[in-house]
């Protein structure tokens, strides 16, 4: 069944008596920040989520658990600290501000007879889709050093960690509230690109300064804070809660996604 992703409607049956809810509406942040698209950020992810909120609410039998996304990106450009769920500090812009209002919406839906738990999620990586088509392209072009300073934090996820922590968040029915959700340890984007380019086996490693950066963004429709913004996000209370990573070294994640 479609759904316009703003209005509660028949869909609704299926929530009742279910396990579990997870809600990763919202439109890709990989676009230029026009008017428009910046509308479209906005309604997709606070539109959705109070539909959500309201349709578990009319539900005789809710939901169980509601897992909805918010992003790593809430916290402050950071190269001086470790964010952590207890005391990272919360940036300010667009992005910010987006991801502010996010969470705002989700927690005024009052769902007393279901679990909820916000995951802040870092850049997931994966074979089939998401930045690792992009990045590889440009490690192959020799293109692959490092991007802007290079000293910026990259907060990363493997795939199948994404689905180990929503599983284990399902499984642990102790666990609620706001869960940064990325691998134990950010890695400098140079050091990024120098694990890309040795899992690629690729010698040549250009680098791709920031005004070289901010005319590809342009001619390719993005922008270049995804790159450049300094995301050194940890995830202490999953961590602190028993989650086990599958991948957490950038090498060994690296060379998994790189391999046929």
């Amino acid at each position: 069944m479609n759904w316009d992703g703003k209005t509660v409607g028949p869909w609704t049956d299926g929530l009742e008596g279910s396990d579990i809810l997870i809600n990763l509406n919202g439109k890709s942040v990989d676009c230029r920040y026009t008017k428009k698209n910046k509308e479209l950020i906005y309604s997709t992810r606070l539109d959705s989520t109070a539909a959500l909120g309201k349709a578990i609410q009319q539900c005789k039998i809710p939901p169980k658990l509601w897992i909805n996304s918010a992003s790593a990106t809430i916290y402050r450009h950071s190269l001086d600290k470790e964010m952590d769920e207890y005391t990272g500090e919360i940036g300010s812009g667009f992005s910010v501000e987006v991801c502010q209002k996010w969470e705002a919406a989700f927690n005024l839906c009052e769902t007393n007879q279901t679990r909820k738990v916000l995951i802040r999620t870092g850049i997931v990586l994966g074979k089939n889709g998401g930045p690792m088509k992009p990045l590889k392209m440009l490690a192959r072009l020799g293109l692959g050093g490092k991007q802007g300073l290079g000293s910026q934090y990259f907060s990363w996820l493997h795939e199948d960690d994404f689905v180990g922590v929503v599983d284990f968040i399902a499984a642990n029915q102790q666990l609620s509230g706001v869960y940064n959700v990325t691998a134990p340890v950010p890695i400098a984007n140079m050091q990024f690109m120098s694990a890309l380019r040795s899992a690629l086996k690729v010698q040549i490693a250009i680098p791709l300064p920031k005004w070289l950066l901010e005319l590809g963004a342009l001619i390719i429709g993005t922008e270049t804070e995804l790159v450049l913004k300094s995301r050194r996000v940890i995830p202490v209370k999953l961590t602190e809660s028993g989650y086990k990573f599958k991948f957490d070294e950038i090498s060994r994640a690296l060379s998994e996604l790189c391999s046929k």
